[in-house]
C-alpha cells in the first residue's frame, strides 16, 4: 500500500495559532481576563492624545484669565499629566491586563491621579519662586485632580466599552471564520468518495491516497480558526485538494505552480485554510464551467517585506460576473481574517478581466516570530 502522504498526516492539528504582532497582553483581553489599557505609545495614539490635551488646555484657558503666558503654562501643565500618564500606563499594561476589571481600571486611575498630584505640587512650588518654604495652593490642587479624575474616569469607560465591542466582534468574527473552514461543499465529499469507491478495485494505491488526502482537508477543516501553518504545509494542502480535483477533472484542470527562490516556505507562517478556499474558488468557478478547462496559475513571491501569492483563473464562457458572485463570500471572509490578524499590513484584491479571474494575497512577514521549523 502507498504511503506518500503518511508522513504528513496531523501537521494540522498540531499548529498552534500565533499570529504575527501578538502579545499576551492581546490574548488575555480577548480572552476578557482582564482590563486593557490600549497601546498609547505608538504616534497614532500620541499624535491624539497630545491634540485632546491641547483642547483641554484651550477649555481651561477661557475658564480664567486669558493670555498666551497662561496659555502656553496651561498647555505645558496638561501635556506633562498627559504624556507621563500614557507613558507610565503604556509599560504597566501587562500588569493591568492581569488583574481583574475592577482593580485593572482602578490601579490606571490612581496612576492618572498620582501623576497629576505630582505635576500639580511640582509646578506650584516651580512658579512660587520659593522652593519648598512656600505653603501649597490645596485648592487649585484639589480642582486639578477632580478635573483629572473626571477626565480619567470617562477615558477608562471608553477602553472598557471599546474592549467589550472588540471581543463582541472577535467572537462574531471567529464564528464566520469556523464557518468558512468547516465549509467543504457536499459535491466535493460525494465526487471523492465515488472516486474512492472506482478506485478501491483498480489501483488501492491511488485509492489510499485519495483517502489520506481527503483526511487531511477534514482535519484542517475542523481545526481551530485562528490556526497559523507554515507556508509549504498550506501548499501541501492545496495540491492534496488539487490531486483530489485532477481525478475528477483530469486533463481539463492544469495548475502551473510557481515559487520565487527567495521564498523559503518553512520560515513563513499564514493563517490556516487561507490558500486552499481560493484555489476552490478558481476551480469551481473558472475551470469546471468551461468543457475545455483551463490552466489555473499560483505564484508564489515576496517583496517589501510581504509575502504575495497570485491565484489566476480563466473566466468561464458565460457573464463573468457569475465568478466574482460566487467568489465574493470567500474573500470577505478571508479578508475580514487578515484584518483580524494583521490590519491594514496585508491585503486580499481580486480583479476580473475580459479573460480571467485574478485574486492577489499580501501578507506581511513577521521575522520575530518566522523562523526555522
Amino acid at each position: 500500500m502507498s504511503t506518500s502522504g503518511s508522513e504528513n498526516v496531523g501537521q494540522y492539528s498540531n499548529a498552534r495559532a500565533v499570529a504575527p504582532g501578538s502579545n499576551p497582553v492581546e490574548e488575555l483581553s480577548a480572552s476578557g481576563a482582564g482590563y486593557l489599557i490600549p497601546d498609547l505609545c505608538n504616534a497614532t495614539a500620541l499624535s491624539l492624545l497630545v491634540l485632546v490635551a491641547e483642547l483641554l488646555a484651550v477649555v481651561l484657558l477661557f475658564a480664567g484669565e486669558v493670555s498666551w503666558g497662561r496659555f502656553a503654562l496651561l498647555s505645558l501643565f496638561v501635556q506633562w499629566i498627559t504624556l507621563t500618564s500614557a507613558g507610565i500606563l503604556c509599560s504597566t499594561r501587562r500588569l493591568l491586563a492581569r488583574l481583574g476589571v475592577v482593580p485593572g481600571a482602578l490601579v490606571a486611575f490612581g496612576i492618572v491621579l498620582t501623576v497629576t498630584f505630582i505635576v500639580g505640587v511640582a509646578a506650584d512650588l516651580i512658579l512660587s519662586g520659593d522652593g519648598f518654604s512656600v505653603s501649597l495652593d490645596w485648592t487649585t490642587i484639589r480642582a486639578q485632580l477632580v478635573i483629572a479624575g473626571i477626565i480619567a474616569g470617562l477615558a477608562l469607560r471608553y477602553f472598557y466599552v471599546q474592549q467589550q465591542l472588540r471581543q463582541r466582534e472577535q467572537a462574531e468574527l471567529q464564528s464566520r471564520i469556523q464557518a468558512l473552514q468547516s465549509r467543504i461543499r457536499p459535491h466535493f465529499l460525494f465526487n471523492s468518495m465515488n472516486i474512492i469507491a472506482s478506485l478501491i478495485a483498480t489501483d488501492p494505491d491511488a485509492a489510499e491516497d485519495v483517502v489520506l488526502d481527503l483526511s487531511e482537508l477534514f482535519r484542517a477543516s475542523l481545526n481551530d480558526a485562528g490556526n497559523q501553518v507554515w507556508l509549504d504545509d498550506e501548499l501541501d494542502l492545496c495540491r492534496r485538494y488539487a490531486r483530489i480535483e485532477q481525478l475528477r477533472l483530469g486533463d481539463r484542470l492544469q495548475i502551473e505552480w510557481s515559487v520565487a527562490p527567495e521564498v523559503v516556505p518553512r520560515r513563513i507562517r499564514i493563517p490556516l485554510l487561507t490558500l486552499q478556499p481560493l484555489l476552490e474558488n478558481a476551480i469551481y468557478h473558472g475551470i469546471q464551467p468551461r468543457p475545455d478547462g483551463g490552466l489555473i496559475d499560483v505564484v508564489v513571491g515576496n517583496g517589501d517585506g510581504a509575502l504575495k501569492i497570485m491565484i489566476r483563473n480563466p473566466l468561464p464562457d458565460e457573464d463573468s460576473q457569475s465568478t466574482s458572485e460566487g467568489n465574493r463570500m470567500a474573500i470577505q471572509n478571508i479578508r475580514s481574517r487578515l484584518q483580524a490578524l494583521y490590519g491594514s499590513r496585508a491585503s486580499l484584491r481580486n480583479l476580473a478581466s475580459d479573460h480571467h479571474y485574478e485574486v492577489t494575497l499580501e501578507i506581511p512577514i513577521d521575522t520575530d516570530r518566522d523562523g526555522e521549523r
